[in-house]
């Protein structure tokens, strides 16, 4: 990470880490009020196909907003469809950041076996403005997307909604808002401990 951080400080790159979540039509549980001793119960019958497929990145760069840039997919659950995302939609939302951005890309994802095969490392080539580092094996806590996730997780506990499209709408919805409070966004990479500063040599 050390390396990455000063590849970026060189070339006046942004740091941006990737990861990816899905949410099926089944919400997480989470905490709520109630009367003591009367536990509150929603039921969910768990029917309906589809799954909503989001990958996102969390930028930053010393003197700069933190930015998040994500794409959201909606399966569902066609057959032969795909569940979750191709090198070529990383490519996509890659291309859209190095865009918004105008600056080169320093990117720090894990060993995704998407991340890794032979078709991204082509479009990674192609890329002269992007540096790629692997996180190490499983390495939650120095990904700042991580805690996206998990925010927008706790937002959809317990939420009924009637279908994939009602889903896809509230995810789109609540990752908007994120993109609005860059200071919650500057929190989810303080959770990490990393320092923007490169280390001296």
């Amino acid at each position: 990470m050390a390396g990455g951080k000063t590849v970026a400080a060189q070339q006046g790159a942004w740091l941006c880490f990737e990861d990816e979540a899905g949410q099926t039509l089944r919400p997480p549980k989470a905490r709520t009020w109630g009367r003591r001793g009367q536990t509150p119960q929603i039921p969910v019958s768990g029917k309906g196909s589809g799954r909503v497929s989001v990958a996102g990145l969390v930028c930053v760069r010393p003197g700069h907003r933190p930015r998040l840039i994500y794409r959201v997919r909606t399966h569902r659950g066609r057959k032969g469809e795909r569940r979750s995302f191709a090198e070529t939609d990383y490519a996509a939302l890659l291309d859209a950041a190095h865009q918004q951005l105008g600056a080169r890309i320093v990117l720090i994802w894990d060993n995704l076996n998407t991340h890794t095969s032979h078709a991204m490392r082509k479009l990674v080539a192609a890329r002269d403005w992007l540096h790629v580092i692997q996180l190490p094996p499983y390495a939650p806590d120095l990904n700042p997307t991580e805690h996206v996730w998990s925010h927008v997780k706790r937002n959809l506990g317990n939420l009924i909604v009637h279908g994939i499209d009602q889903l896809t709408a509230i995810v789109k919805n609540r990752l908007k808002r994120i993109q609005y409070r860059p200071g919650l966004i500057d929190a989810f990479f303080a959770h990490t401990r990393l320092n923007l500063e490169p280390q001296p040599p």
